[in-house]
Protein backbone atom coordinates (compact mmCIF):
# COMPACT_ATOMS: atom_id res chain seq x y z
CA UNK A 1 0.00 0.00 0.00
CA UNK A 2 1.16 3.50 -0.77
CA UNK A 3 0.13 6.24 1.64
CA UNK A 4 -0.79 9.55 0.06
CA UNK A 5 -0.77 12.33 2.64
CA UNK A 6 -3.44 14.98 2.58
CA UNK A 7 -2.51 18.52 3.48
CA UNK A 8 -4.79 21.48 4.03
CA UNK A 9 -2.81 23.77 1.72
CA UNK A 10 -3.69 21.67 -1.32
CA UNK A 11 -7.05 20.59 0.14
CA UNK A 12 -8.68 23.63 1.80
CA UNK A 13 -11.99 21.79 1.78
CA UNK A 14 -10.78 19.32 4.46
CA UNK A 15 -12.13 21.66 7.13
CA UNK A 16 -15.65 20.76 5.97
CA UNK A 17 -15.22 17.14 7.04
CA UNK A 18 -14.95 15.57 10.46
CA UNK A 19 -12.64 12.63 11.21
CA UNK A 20 -10.65 13.11 8.02
CA UNK A 21 -8.04 10.33 7.70
CA UNK A 22 -4.42 11.46 7.67
CA UNK A 23 -3.82 9.40 4.55
CA UNK A 24 -5.70 7.40 1.95
CA UNK A 25 -4.40 3.91 1.17
CA UNK A 26 -4.86 2.42 -2.27
CA UNK A 27 -4.40 -1.29 -3.01
CA UNK A 28 -1.38 -2.32 -5.03
CA UNK A 29 -3.34 -4.91 -7.01
CA UNK A 30 -6.25 -5.14 -9.41
CA UNK A 31 -9.93 -4.27 -9.35
CA UNK A 32 -11.00 -7.88 -8.84
CA UNK A 33 -8.56 -8.15 -5.91
CA UNK A 34 -10.55 -5.42 -4.15
CA UNK A 35 -13.88 -7.19 -4.76
CA UNK A 36 -12.38 -10.50 -3.63
CA UNK A 37 -11.27 -8.95 -0.33
CA UNK A 38 -14.82 -7.69 0.18
CA UNK A 39 -16.21 -11.15 -0.60
CA UNK A 40 -13.92 -12.71 2.01
CA UNK A 41 -15.12 -10.17 4.57
CA UNK A 42 -18.85 -10.29 3.73
CA UNK A 43 -19.46 -13.62 1.91
CA UNK A 44 -23.17 -13.72 2.74
CA UNK A 45 -23.95 -10.09 1.92
CA UNK A 46 -25.86 -9.62 -1.31
CA UNK A 47 -23.60 -8.20 -4.02
CA UNK A 48 -26.12 -8.02 -6.88
CA UNK A 49 -29.87 -7.96 -7.24
CA UNK A 50 -31.47 -8.42 -10.65
CA UNK A 51 -35.22 -8.86 -11.02
CA UNK A 52 -35.58 -10.68 -7.67
CA UNK A 53 -32.47 -12.77 -8.33
CA UNK A 54 -30.13 -12.04 -5.40
CA UNK A 55 -26.46 -12.99 -5.64
CA UNK A 56 -24.19 -13.09 -2.58
CA UNK A 57 -20.56 -12.00 -2.62
CA UNK A 58 -19.48 -15.64 -2.39
CA UNK A 59 -21.67 -16.51 -5.38
CA UNK A 60 -20.35 -13.48 -7.25
CA UNK A 61 -16.74 -14.63 -6.81
CA UNK A 62 -17.65 -18.22 -7.74
CA UNK A 63 -19.20 -17.02 -11.01
CA UNK A 64 -16.33 -14.66 -11.77
CA UNK A 65 -13.92 -17.57 -11.34
CA UNK A 66 -16.10 -19.79 -13.57
CA UNK A 67 -16.00 -17.10 -16.22
CA UNK A 68 -12.23 -16.61 -15.81
CA UNK A 69 -11.63 -20.33 -16.40
CA UNK A 70 -13.80 -20.20 -19.51
CA UNK A 71 -11.85 -17.22 -20.83
CA UNK A 72 -8.61 -19.13 -20.37
CA UNK A 73 -10.11 -22.16 -22.11
CA UNK A 74 -10.86 -19.91 -25.10
CA UNK A 75 -7.23 -18.82 -25.17
CA UNK A 76 -7.44 -15.35 -23.59
CA UNK A 77 -3.97 -14.26 -22.47
CA UNK A 78 -2.62 -11.50 -20.27
CA UNK A 79 -2.89 -8.13 -22.03
CA UNK A 80 -5.54 -9.28 -24.54
CA UNK A 81 -8.56 -7.05 -25.08
CA UNK A 82 -12.05 -8.48 -24.50
CA UNK A 83 -14.93 -6.29 -25.68
CA UNK A 84 -18.13 -6.19 -23.63
CA UNK A 85 -21.20 -4.85 -25.45
CA UNK A 86 -23.84 -5.33 -22.76
CA UNK A 87 -26.45 -3.55 -20.64
CA UNK A 88 -26.41 -3.79 -16.81
CA UNK A 89 -26.76 -7.52 -16.17
CA UNK A 90 -24.98 -9.92 -13.80
CA UNK A 91 -23.42 -11.73 -16.78
CA UNK A 92 -21.80 -8.51 -17.94
CA UNK A 93 -20.23 -8.02 -14.50
CA UNK A 94 -19.04 -11.62 -14.23
CA UNK A 95 -17.28 -11.10 -17.54
CA UNK A 96 -15.89 -7.68 -16.57
CA UNK A 97 -14.22 -8.90 -13.37
CA UNK A 98 -13.18 -12.21 -14.95
CA UNK A 99 -11.35 -10.33 -17.69
CA UNK A 100 -9.55 -8.41 -14.94
CA UNK A 101 -8.75 -11.67 -13.13
CA UNK A 102 -7.03 -13.25 -16.14
CA UNK A 103 -4.97 -10.11 -16.72
CA UNK A 104 -6.82 -8.95 -19.83
CA UNK A 105 -8.41 -5.56 -20.59
CA UNK A 106 -12.15 -4.84 -20.81
CA UNK A 107 -13.22 -2.75 -23.80
CA UNK A 108 -16.65 -1.36 -22.88
CA UNK A 109 -18.97 -0.71 -25.85
CA UNK A 110 -22.40 0.93 -25.75
CA UNK A 111 -24.97 -1.65 -27.02
CA UNK A 112 -26.73 1.14 -28.93
CA UNK A 113 -23.59 1.97 -30.89
CA UNK A 114 -23.93 1.81 -34.67
CA UNK A 115 -22.30 -0.98 -36.68
CA UNK A 116 -19.50 1.31 -37.83
CA UNK A 117 -18.84 2.50 -34.28
CA UNK A 118 -18.64 -1.08 -32.99
CA UNK A 119 -16.24 -1.85 -35.84
CA UNK A 120 -14.13 1.19 -34.91
CA UNK A 121 -14.02 0.25 -31.21
CA UNK A 122 -13.04 -3.36 -32.00
CA UNK A 123 -10.29 -2.34 -34.40
CA UNK A 124 -8.95 0.49 -32.26
CA UNK A 125 -8.27 -2.02 -29.47
CA UNK A 126 -7.50 -5.06 -31.69
CA UNK A 127 -10.09 -7.09 -29.80
CA UNK A 128 -10.09 -10.83 -30.42
CA UNK A 129 -13.08 -11.57 -28.21
CA UNK A 130 -16.48 -9.99 -27.64
CA UNK A 131 -19.42 -10.60 -25.31
CA UNK A 132 -22.60 -9.17 -26.81
CA UNK A 133 -26.27 -9.12 -25.91
CA UNK A 134 -28.42 -11.18 -28.29
CA UNK A 135 -30.39 -8.18 -29.57
CA UNK A 136 -27.12 -6.74 -30.93
CA UNK A 137 -25.59 -9.83 -32.54
CA UNK A 138 -26.71 -8.85 -36.07
CA UNK A 139 -24.73 -5.61 -35.89
CA UNK A 140 -21.68 -7.58 -34.79
CA UNK A 141 -22.10 -10.11 -37.62
CA UNK A 142 -22.38 -7.36 -40.23
CA UNK A 143 -18.94 -5.94 -39.41
CA UNK A 144 -17.08 -8.95 -38.00
CA UNK A 145 -15.14 -9.66 -41.22
CA UNK A 146 -13.54 -6.22 -40.90
CA UNK A 147 -12.14 -6.95 -37.43
CA UNK A 148 -9.71 -9.28 -35.64
CA UNK A 149 -12.45 -10.89 -33.50
CA UNK A 150 -12.30 -14.69 -33.49
CA UNK A 151 -14.65 -15.54 -30.60
CA UNK A 152 -18.18 -14.16 -30.11
CA UNK A 153 -20.04 -14.95 -26.90
CA UNK A 154 -23.77 -14.21 -27.08
CA UNK A 155 -25.71 -13.52 -23.92
CA UNK A 156 -29.38 -12.93 -23.27
CA UNK A 157 -31.10 -10.82 -20.64
CA UNK A 158 -32.83 -14.08 -19.70
CA UNK A 159 -29.53 -15.72 -18.73
CA UNK A 160 -29.68 -14.01 -15.34
CA UNK A 161 -33.38 -14.53 -14.63
CA UNK A 162 -34.98 -17.28 -12.57
CA UNK A 163 -38.32 -19.00 -12.23
CA UNK A 164 -41.39 -17.47 -13.85
CA UNK A 165 -39.54 -14.40 -15.14
CA UNK A 166 -37.07 -16.58 -17.04
CA UNK A 167 -39.91 -18.73 -18.38
CA UNK A 168 -41.84 -15.66 -19.59
CA UNK A 169 -38.72 -14.12 -21.12
CA UNK A 170 -38.00 -17.23 -23.17
CA UNK A 171 -41.58 -17.26 -24.44
CA UNK A 172 -41.76 -13.65 -25.50
CA UNK A 173 -38.13 -13.04 -26.51
CA UNK A 174 -35.91 -14.80 -29.04
CA UNK A 175 -34.38 -17.88 -27.49
CA UNK A 176 -30.66 -17.18 -27.45
CA UNK A 177 -29.86 -20.82 -28.24
CA UNK A 178 -31.85 -20.67 -31.48
CA UNK A 179 -30.28 -17.33 -32.31
CA UNK A 180 -26.81 -18.73 -31.80
CA UNK A 181 -27.57 -21.72 -34.03
CA UNK A 182 -28.61 -19.35 -36.81
CA UNK A 183 -25.48 -17.27 -36.29
CA UNK A 184 -23.29 -20.40 -36.36
CA UNK A 185 -24.82 -21.42 -39.70
CA UNK A 186 -23.99 -18.02 -41.12
CA UNK A 187 -20.45 -18.25 -39.76
CA UNK A 188 -19.86 -21.68 -41.26
CA UNK A 189 -20.79 -20.28 -44.66
CA UNK A 190 -19.14 -16.87 -44.53
CA UNK A 191 -16.44 -16.73 -41.87
CA UNK A 192 -13.16 -18.53 -41.29
CA UNK A 193 -11.40 -19.17 -37.97
CA UNK A 194 -14.23 -17.60 -35.95
CA UNK A 195 -16.42 -19.15 -33.27
CA UNK A 196 -19.80 -18.07 -31.92
CA UNK A 197 -21.10 -19.53 -28.69
CA UNK A 198 -23.85 -18.90 -26.17
CA UNK A 199 -22.81 -17.71 -22.72
CA UNK A 200 -24.16 -20.94 -21.21
CA UNK A 201 -21.93 -23.10 -23.42
CA UNK A 202 -19.04 -20.72 -22.88
CA UNK A 203 -19.25 -21.35 -19.11
CA UNK A 204 -19.39 -25.12 -19.69
CA UNK A 205 -16.10 -24.88 -21.60
CA UNK A 206 -14.39 -23.66 -18.45
CA UNK A 207 -15.60 -26.52 -16.26
CA UNK A 208 -12.80 -28.74 -17.57
CA UNK A 209 -10.07 -26.10 -17.25
CA UNK A 210 -7.72 -27.01 -14.37
CA UNK A 211 -4.71 -24.80 -15.01
CA UNK A 212 -3.90 -21.40 -13.47
CA UNK A 213 -6.47 -18.76 -14.34
CA UNK A 214 -5.64 -15.84 -12.02
CA UNK A 215 -2.90 -13.42 -13.09
CA UNK A 216 -1.20 -11.04 -10.68
CA UNK A 217 -1.64 -7.51 -11.99
CA UNK A 218 -0.24 -4.23 -10.75
CA UNK A 219 -2.28 -1.15 -9.93
CA UNK A 220 -0.61 0.66 -12.82
CA UNK A 221 -1.68 -1.94 -15.40
CA UNK A 222 -4.42 -0.97 -17.86
CA UNK A 223 -7.73 -2.53 -16.84
CA UNK A 224 -10.50 -0.80 -18.81
CA UNK A 225 -11.04 1.12 -22.03
CA UNK A 226 -13.98 3.53 -22.11
CA UNK A 227 -14.95 6.01 -24.81
CA UNK A 228 -15.25 9.76 -24.95
CA UNK A 229 -15.02 12.38 -27.64
CA UNK A 230 -11.72 13.82 -26.48
CA UNK A 231 -10.91 17.39 -27.46
CA UNK A 232 -11.72 16.98 -31.16
CA UNK A 233 -15.05 15.19 -30.83
CA UNK A 234 -14.13 11.94 -32.60
CA UNK A 235 -14.41 8.82 -30.38
CA UNK A 236 -11.30 8.26 -28.28
CA UNK A 237 -10.45 5.10 -26.35
CA UNK A 238 -9.56 6.11 -22.80
CA UNK A 239 -7.10 3.78 -21.09
CA UNK A 240 -7.81 3.46 -17.37
CA UNK A 241 -5.79 1.50 -14.83
CA UNK A 242 -6.66 -0.61 -11.80
CA UNK A 243 -5.53 2.30 -9.63
CA UNK A 244 -7.83 4.73 -11.46
CA UNK A 245 -10.90 2.68 -10.52
CA UNK A 246 -9.72 1.65 -7.06
CA UNK A 247 -8.91 5.27 -6.18
CA UNK A 248 -12.38 6.28 -7.39
CA UNK A 249 -13.94 3.56 -5.24
CA UNK A 250 -12.08 4.64 -2.11
CA UNK A 251 -12.73 8.32 -2.79
CA UNK A 252 -16.45 7.80 -3.43
CA UNK A 253 -16.75 5.85 -0.17
CA UNK A 254 -15.11 8.69 1.71
CA UNK A 255 -17.20 11.40 0.01
CA UNK A 256 -20.50 9.52 0.30
CA UNK A 257 -20.37 9.14 4.06
CA UNK A 258 -22.19 7.27 5.57
CA UNK A 259 -21.81 4.45 3.01
CA UNK A 260 -21.31 1.02 4.56
CA UNK A 261 -21.57 -2.71 3.98
CA UNK A 262 -25.19 -3.79 3.69
CA UNK A 263 -26.34 -0.57 2.03
CA UNK A 264 -27.77 -0.75 -1.49
CA UNK A 265 -27.59 1.39 -4.60
CA UNK A 266 -29.76 1.62 -7.70
CA UNK A 267 -27.22 0.82 -10.41
CA UNK A 268 -29.14 2.40 -13.26
CA UNK A 269 -26.26 4.27 -14.90
CA UNK A 270 -24.85 2.05 -17.69
CA UNK A 271 -21.66 0.05 -17.21
CA UNK A 272 -20.22 1.21 -20.55
CA UNK A 273 -20.10 4.69 -18.98
CA UNK A 274 -17.50 5.63 -16.34
CA UNK A 275 -20.17 7.02 -14.03
CA UNK A 276 -22.08 3.75 -14.07
CA UNK A 277 -19.10 1.39 -13.95
CA UNK A 278 -17.08 3.30 -11.38
CA UNK A 279 -19.59 4.99 -9.08
CA UNK A 280 -22.55 2.60 -9.34
CA UNK A 281 -20.72 -0.75 -9.54
CA UNK A 282 -17.08 -0.85 -8.45
CA UNK A 283 -17.33 1.68 -5.61
CA UNK A 284 -20.31 -0.09 -3.93
CA UNK A 285 -18.80 -3.56 -4.41
CA UNK A 286 -15.55 -2.50 -2.77
CA UNK A 287 -17.32 -1.90 0.56
CA UNK A 288 -19.92 -4.68 0.59
CA UNK A 289 -23.00 -2.89 -0.74
CA UNK A 290 -25.71 -4.38 -2.96
CA UNK A 291 -25.92 -3.20 -6.57
CA UNK A 292 -29.54 -3.30 -7.74
CA UNK A 293 -29.04 -3.69 -11.48
CA UNK A 294 -31.36 -1.80 -13.81
CA UNK A 295 -30.71 -2.67 -17.50
CA UNK A 296 -33.28 -0.26 -18.97
CA UNK A 297 -35.02 2.83 -17.68
CA UNK A 298 -38.74 3.53 -17.43
CA UNK A 299 -39.97 5.91 -14.75
CA UNK A 300 -42.94 3.81 -13.59
CA UNK A 301 -40.87 0.60 -13.49
CA UNK A 302 -38.12 2.37 -11.56
CA UNK A 303 -40.54 3.71 -8.97
CA UNK A 304 -41.95 0.21 -8.44
CA UNK A 305 -38.40 -1.10 -8.08
CA UNK A 306 -37.54 1.56 -5.49
CA UNK A 307 -40.71 0.72 -3.60
CA UNK A 308 -39.80 -2.97 -3.57
CA UNK A 309 -36.03 -2.93 -3.02
CA UNK A 310 -35.76 0.16 -0.77
CA UNK A 311 -32.29 1.35 -1.87
CA UNK A 312 -30.23 3.60 0.38
CA UNK A 313 -28.33 5.32 -2.47
CA UNK A 314 -29.83 6.99 -5.54
CA UNK A 315 -27.38 8.11 -8.24
CA UNK A 316 -28.40 9.52 -11.60
CA UNK A 317 -28.35 12.29 -14.18
CA UNK A 318 -30.74 15.28 -14.33
CA UNK A 319 -32.78 13.64 -17.11
CA UNK A 320 -33.55 10.73 -14.80
CA UNK A 321 -34.63 13.09 -12.01
CA UNK A 322 -36.86 14.97 -14.45
CA UNK A 323 -38.54 11.75 -15.62
CA UNK A 324 -39.30 10.81 -12.02
CA UNK A 325 -40.59 14.31 -11.28
CA UNK A 326 -43.01 14.09 -14.21
CA UNK A 327 -44.33 10.71 -13.09
CA UNK A 328 -47.63 10.39 -11.25
CA UNK A 329 -46.90 6.93 -9.82
CA UNK A 330 -45.58 7.96 -6.40
CA UNK A 331 -46.95 6.86 -3.06
CA UNK A 332 -46.21 8.17 0.40
CA UNK A 333 -42.74 7.22 1.73
CA UNK A 334 -41.57 5.73 -1.60
CA UNK A 335 -38.19 7.41 -1.04
CA UNK A 336 -37.99 6.92 2.72
CA UNK A 337 -35.10 4.44 2.48
CA UNK A 338 -32.89 6.79 0.44
CA UNK A 339 -30.26 8.60 2.54
CA UNK A 340 -27.86 9.72 -0.22
CA UNK A 341 -28.80 11.30 -3.58
CA UNK A 342 -26.14 12.18 -6.16
CA UNK A 343 -26.55 13.90 -9.53
CA UNK A 344 -23.83 13.98 -12.17
CA UNK A 345 -23.34 13.89 -15.92
CA UNK A 346 -24.85 17.30 -16.65
CA UNK A 347 -25.64 20.71 -15.20
CA UNK A 348 -28.54 21.03 -12.74
CA UNK A 349 -29.77 24.58 -12.38
CA UNK A 350 -31.03 25.99 -9.08
CA UNK A 351 -34.71 25.77 -10.02
CA UNK A 352 -34.48 22.06 -10.81
CA UNK A 353 -32.26 21.47 -7.78
CA UNK A 354 -35.00 22.83 -5.52
CA UNK A 355 -37.89 21.03 -7.20
CA UNK A 356 -36.12 17.65 -7.12
CA UNK A 357 -35.32 18.10 -3.43
CA UNK A 358 -38.99 18.93 -2.81
CA UNK A 359 -39.97 15.73 -4.65
CA UNK A 360 -37.68 13.51 -2.58
CA UNK A 361 -38.75 15.18 0.65
CA UNK A 362 -42.44 14.92 -0.22
CA UNK A 363 -42.12 11.16 -0.64
CA UNK A 364 -40.12 10.43 2.47
CA UNK A 365 -36.39 11.03 1.94
CA UNK A 366 -34.48 13.30 4.31
CA UNK A 367 -31.50 13.47 1.94
CA UNK A 368 -30.71 16.46 -0.24
CA UNK A 369 -29.42 16.18 -3.81
CA UNK A 370 -25.63 16.39 -3.98
CA UNK A 371 -24.15 17.77 -7.20
CA UNK A 372 -21.09 16.03 -8.63
CA UNK A 373 -18.71 16.47 -11.53
CA UNK A 374 -16.32 14.32 -13.47
CA UNK A 375 -15.34 13.11 -16.91
CA UNK A 376 -14.36 9.76 -18.34
CA UNK A 377 -10.75 10.89 -18.63
CA UNK A 378 -10.72 11.09 -14.81
CA UNK A 379 -12.66 7.87 -14.22
CA UNK A 380 -15.98 9.78 -14.21
CA UNK A 381 -16.12 11.32 -10.71
CA UNK A 382 -13.65 13.64 -9.01
CA UNK A 383 -15.80 16.29 -7.32
CA UNK A 384 -18.93 16.25 -5.12
CA UNK A 385 -20.76 18.68 -2.88
CA UNK A 386 -20.41 17.81 0.83
CA UNK A 387 -23.33 16.33 2.76
CA UNK A 388 -25.79 19.06 3.70
CA UNK A 389 -23.68 21.83 2.15
CA UNK A 390 -24.95 23.24 -1.13
CA UNK A 391 -23.41 26.33 -2.68
CA UNK A 392 -25.40 27.80 -5.55
CA UNK A 393 -23.78 26.94 -8.87
CA UNK A 394 -21.08 24.76 -7.31
CA UNK A 395 -20.22 21.22 -8.39
CA UNK A 396 -18.67 20.57 -4.99
CA UNK A 397 -15.17 19.86 -3.69
CA UNK A 398 -12.52 17.43 -4.98
CA UNK A 399 -12.31 13.76 -4.01
CA UNK A 400 -9.35 12.84 -1.76
CA UNK A 401 -5.99 13.10 -3.51
CA UNK A 402 -7.56 14.89 -6.48
CA UNK A 403 -6.29 18.45 -6.82
CA UNK A 404 -8.14 21.03 -8.91
CA UNK A 405 -6.50 24.01 -10.57
CA UNK A 406 -8.06 26.72 -12.73
CA UNK A 407 -5.69 28.00 -15.42
CA UNK A 408 -5.85 30.78 -17.97
CA UNK A 409 -7.23 29.27 -21.17
CA UNK A 410 -4.49 28.09 -23.51
CA UNK A 411 -1.82 28.21 -20.77
CA UNK A 412 -0.75 26.40 -17.61
CA UNK A 413 -0.84 29.59 -15.53
CA UNK A 414 -3.13 29.43 -12.50
CA UNK A 415 -5.72 32.20 -12.08
CA UNK A 416 -7.01 33.87 -8.91
CA UNK A 417 -9.99 32.55 -6.85
CA UNK A 418 -13.35 33.08 -8.60
CA UNK A 419 -11.60 33.96 -11.88
CA UNK A 420 -12.76 31.90 -14.85
CA UNK A 421 -10.38 29.57 -16.66
CA UNK A 422 -9.94 25.95 -17.76
CA UNK A 423 -10.52 23.30 -15.09
CA UNK A 424 -7.46 21.06 -14.64
CA UNK A 425 -7.22 17.94 -12.47
CA UNK A 426 -4.30 16.06 -10.94
CA UNK A 427 -4.82 12.81 -9.04
CA UNK A 428 -4.94 9.01 -8.98
CA UNK A 429 -8.10 8.82 -11.11
CA UNK A 430 -6.63 10.63 -14.12
CA UNK A 431 -6.40 8.39 -17.19
CA UNK A 432 -3.21 6.86 -18.52
CA UNK A 433 -3.70 8.09 -22.08
CA UNK A 434 -5.85 7.82 -25.19
CA UNK A 435 -5.21 4.62 -27.09
CA UNK A 436 -3.22 5.22 -30.31
CA UNK A 437 -3.80 8.98 -30.05
CA UNK A 438 -0.50 10.58 -29.12
CA UNK A 439 -1.41 14.11 -30.24
CA UNK A 440 -4.76 14.03 -28.46
CA UNK A 441 -3.09 12.67 -25.33
CA UNK A 442 -0.50 15.46 -25.37
CA UNK A 443 -3.25 18.06 -25.85
CA UNK A 444 -5.09 16.72 -22.80
CA UNK A 445 -2.35 15.61 -20.37
CA UNK A 446 0.19 18.39 -19.81
CA UNK A 447 3.13 18.78 -17.46
CA UNK A 448 3.00 22.02 -15.45
CA UNK A 449 5.82 23.91 -13.73
CA UNK A 450 5.21 21.90 -10.54
CA UNK A 451 6.32 18.75 -12.39
CA UNK A 452 2.86 17.15 -12.16
CA UNK A 453 0.90 15.84 -15.16
CA UNK A 454 -2.44 17.67 -15.23
CA UNK A 455 -5.61 16.71 -17.08
CA UNK A 456 -6.93 19.66 -19.08
CA UNK A 457 -10.68 19.02 -19.08
CA UNK A 458 -11.80 21.43 -21.79
CA UNK A 459 -14.33 22.80 -19.29
CA UNK A 460 -14.45 26.40 -18.10
CA UNK A 461 -15.04 27.17 -14.44
CA UNK A 462 -13.68 28.80 -11.32
CA UNK A 463 -12.86 27.91 -7.71
CA UNK A 464 -13.48 29.89 -4.52
CA UNK A 465 -11.02 30.31 -1.64
CA UNK A 466 -12.55 27.33 0.21
CA UNK A 467 -11.89 24.98 -2.69
CA UNK A 468 -15.48 24.76 -3.99
CA UNK A 469 -15.50 24.37 -7.78
CA UNK A 470 -17.96 26.04 -10.17
CA UNK A 471 -18.60 24.81 -13.71
CA UNK A 472 -19.48 27.49 -16.28
CA UNK A 473 -19.28 26.16 -19.84
CA UNK A 474 -17.28 24.01 -22.25
CA UNK A 475 -14.40 24.93 -24.50
CA UNK A 476 -15.19 22.16 -26.96
CA UNK A 477 -18.40 21.69 -28.91
CA UNK A 478 -20.51 19.18 -27.08
CA UNK A 479 -24.19 18.31 -26.64
CA UNK A 480 -25.35 16.69 -23.40
CA UNK A 481 -28.50 14.62 -23.97
CA UNK A 482 -29.89 12.46 -21.16
CA UNK A 483 -26.44 12.54 -19.56
CA UNK A 484 -24.64 11.27 -22.68
CA UNK A 485 -21.97 13.30 -24.45
CA UNK A 486 -22.75 13.88 -28.13
CA UNK A 487 -20.00 15.34 -30.30
CA UNK A 488 -21.33 17.40 -33.25
CA UNK A 489 -18.09 17.26 -35.26
CA UNK A 490 -18.21 13.44 -35.29
CA UNK A 491 -21.84 13.37 -36.48
CA UNK A 492 -21.02 15.96 -39.17
CA UNK A 493 -18.14 13.80 -40.41
CA UNK A 494 -20.53 10.85 -40.80
CA UNK A 495 -23.27 12.86 -42.54
CA UNK A 496 -20.81 14.54 -44.93
CA UNK A 497 -19.71 11.15 -46.26
CA UNK A 498 -23.15 10.54 -47.76
CA UNK A 499 -23.10 10.86 -51.53
CA UNK A 500 -26.01 13.35 -51.57
CA UNK A 501 -24.57 15.72 -48.96
CA UNK A 502 -22.47 18.79 -49.71
CA UNK A 503 -22.06 19.98 -46.12
CA UNK A 504 -23.70 19.81 -42.71
CA UNK A 505 -23.52 21.11 -39.19
CA UNK A 506 -25.02 19.80 -35.97
CA UNK A 507 -26.07 21.77 -32.90
CA UNK A 508 -27.85 21.06 -29.65
CA UNK A 509 -31.39 22.39 -29.23
CA UNK A 510 -33.40 22.48 -25.98
CA UNK A 511 -35.56 19.50 -25.08
CA UNK A 512 -37.79 19.35 -21.99
CA UNK A 513 -37.00 15.72 -21.26
CA UNK A 514 -33.43 15.15 -22.49
CA UNK A 515 -32.06 18.62 -21.76
CA UNK A 516 -30.75 18.85 -25.32
CA UNK A 517 -31.13 16.92 -28.55
CA UNK A 518 -29.04 16.99 -31.71
CA UNK A 519 -30.36 18.85 -34.74
CA UNK A 520 -28.67 18.44 -38.14
CA UNK A 521 -28.63 21.18 -40.79
CA UNK A 522 -27.84 19.71 -44.20
CA UNK A 523 -26.98 21.22 -47.58
CA UNK A 524 -27.40 18.84 -50.51
CA UNK A 525 -25.17 18.76 -53.57
CA UNK A 526 -26.39 21.00 -56.41
CA UNK A 527 -27.45 18.10 -58.60
CA UNK A 528 -29.53 16.50 -55.82
CA UNK A 529 -33.13 17.56 -55.37
CA UNK A 530 -34.74 17.30 -51.95
CA UNK A 531 -37.46 14.66 -52.03
CA UNK A 532 -39.04 12.47 -49.37
CA UNK A 533 -36.99 9.57 -50.72
CA UNK A 534 -33.71 11.47 -50.46
CA UNK A 535 -34.48 12.63 -46.94
CA UNK A 536 -35.43 9.11 -45.86
CA UNK A 537 -32.28 7.62 -47.38
CA UNK A 538 -30.07 10.07 -45.47
CA UNK A 539 -31.89 9.32 -42.21
CA UNK A 540 -31.53 5.57 -42.74
CA UNK A 541 -27.83 6.06 -43.46
CA UNK A 542 -27.46 8.00 -40.19
CA UNK A 543 -29.31 5.31 -38.23
CA UNK A 544 -26.84 2.73 -39.53
CA UNK A 545 -23.70 4.76 -38.85
CA UNK A 546 -24.51 6.82 -35.75
CA UNK A 547 -25.27 5.46 -32.28
CA UNK A 548 -28.93 5.68 -31.34
CA UNK A 549 -28.26 8.02 -28.41
CA UNK A 550 -26.25 10.38 -30.69
CA UNK A 551 -28.70 10.28 -33.59
CA UNK A 552 -30.04 13.73 -34.64
CA UNK A 553 -33.69 13.97 -33.65
CA UNK A 554 -34.36 16.81 -36.11
CA UNK A 555 -33.16 17.24 -39.71
CA UNK A 556 -33.40 20.56 -41.52
CA UNK A 557 -32.36 20.94 -45.16
CA UNK A 558 -31.09 24.30 -46.37
CA UNK A 559 -29.68 25.74 -49.59
CA UNK A 560 -26.72 27.16 -47.67
CA UNK A 561 -25.37 27.54 -44.14
CA UNK A 562 -24.18 30.77 -42.47
CA UNK A 563 -20.41 31.24 -42.67
CA UNK A 564 -17.78 33.09 -40.63
CA UNK A 565 -15.38 35.61 -42.22
CA UNK A 566 -12.84 32.84 -42.75
CA UNK A 567 -15.40 30.60 -44.46
CA UNK A 568 -16.22 28.18 -41.64
CA UNK A 569 -19.80 27.23 -40.81
CA UNK A 570 -21.07 29.69 -38.17
CA UNK A 571 -22.83 27.17 -35.97
CA UNK A 572 -23.25 29.83 -33.27
CA UNK A 573 -25.57 31.72 -35.66
CA UNK A 574 -27.73 28.61 -35.95
CA UNK A 575 -27.71 28.23 -32.15
CA UNK A 576 -28.89 31.86 -31.80
CA UNK A 577 -31.68 31.25 -34.36
CA UNK A 578 -32.88 28.22 -32.41
CA UNK A 579 -32.87 30.16 -29.13
CA UNK A 580 -34.98 32.91 -30.73
CA UNK A 581 -37.42 30.29 -32.05
CA UNK A 582 -37.66 28.78 -28.59
CA UNK A 583 -38.43 32.18 -27.05
CA UNK A 584 -41.15 32.89 -29.64
CA UNK A 585 -42.76 29.50 -29.07
CA UNK A 586 -42.52 29.99 -25.32
CA UNK A 587 -44.18 33.41 -25.41
CA UNK A 588 -47.01 32.09 -27.61
CA UNK A 589 -47.64 29.25 -25.16
CA UNK A 590 -47.73 31.72 -22.25
CA UNK A 591 -50.34 33.86 -24.07
CA UNK A 592 -52.49 30.78 -24.62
Amino acid sequence: MKKLKLNKEEYPWLSFYKNVPKSIEYPDGSMVDVVMQTALKYPNNYALEYYNNKITYKELMDRIIECAKSLKSLGVSEGDVVSICMPNTPTALYMFYAVNMVGAISNMIHPLSSEKEIELFLNKTKSKYILTIDIDYKKVINIINNTSVTKIIVSSAGDDLKGLKKFMYNIFKTDVTKAVKKIRQVFLRAFKNREVISYKKFIKKGSSYYEEYSVVRKKTDTAVILYSGGTSGTPKGIMLSNLNFNALAHGAHFMCDPSKAGDSILSIMPIFHGFGLGVCIHAPLHIGMTCILVPTFKAKTLINLIRKTKPTFFVGVPTLFEALYNSSSFKKDDFASINCIVSGGDIMDEENYNKYNDMFEKYGSKARVRIGYGLTEACAATCLSPTGMHRKGSIGIPFPDNIYKIVKIGTTKEVKPMEDGEICIYGPSVMQRYINEEEETNNTLKKHSDGKIWLHTGDIGCMDKDGFVYFKSRLKRIIISSGYNIYPSYIETVINKHEYVSSSTVIGVPDKYRGQIAKAFIVLKKEVKLTDEVEEEIKEYCEKNIAKYSMPRIFEFRKELPKTLVGKVAYTVLETEEKLKDKVIGSKEQKK
